[in-house]
């Protein structure tokens, strides 16, 4: 299938999109575009994304607490499932590694989840952010743990608001 990218700016860095031929998110990187395998992004074209810039900078401006984009992560049936569980976690809210274990039927399997989270191929889009450890500290996250603060930081700020 036909892939194409573009880089969408926001206040954690450049985010990198990539779309299938039939729209669906495949991917949403913090990591700029030579980080991640050329094969894998397709050639870049920046018309098309206008709905994924749109709702991100919705996001970030804290008028946006849910997105509505088509995804298609591709993974293990495990990591799938996890990552389903993860868009069930409210704006604002927070879910320990445990908990999403328990919840997608493997109670004791925090670090499965965690290696999952890890792999989370739609950062933001797909909530990782808000899964944090069972004593309520931030641990794991692969764009870095200031930015899961920003955006943890963000969605607690905006639902005081409302």
């Amino acid at each position: 299938m036909r892939r194409t990218h573009t880089v969408v700016p926001s206040p954690i860095g450049p985010l990198t999109v990539v779309r299938d031929e039939d729209g669906a998110l495949v991917r949403l990187a913090m990591s700029p575009p030579g980080a991640l395998e050329a094969d894998a992004l397709g050639e870049r074209a920046d018309a098309g994304f206008e709905d994924v810039a749109r709702q991100l900078a919705e996001y970030f401006a804290g008028e946006r607490t849910a997105f509505h984009l088509p995804v298609r992560p591709v993974g293990s049936p495990f990591e799938l499932a996890v990552w389903a569980e993860l868009t069930r976690i409210p704006y604002g809210g927070t879910r320990s590694y445990g908990y999403v274990a328990a919840a997608v039927g493997e109670p004791g399997g925090a670090q499965a989840v965690g290696a999952a989270n890890g792999r989370n191929p739609i950062a933001v889009v797909v909530p990782c952010h808000r899964v944090i450890g069972a004593d309520g500290k931030l641990v794991g996250f692969g764009g870095g743990l200031p930015r899961k603060r920003f955006l943890l930081d963000l969605e607690q700020r905006a639902d005081r608001l409302f």
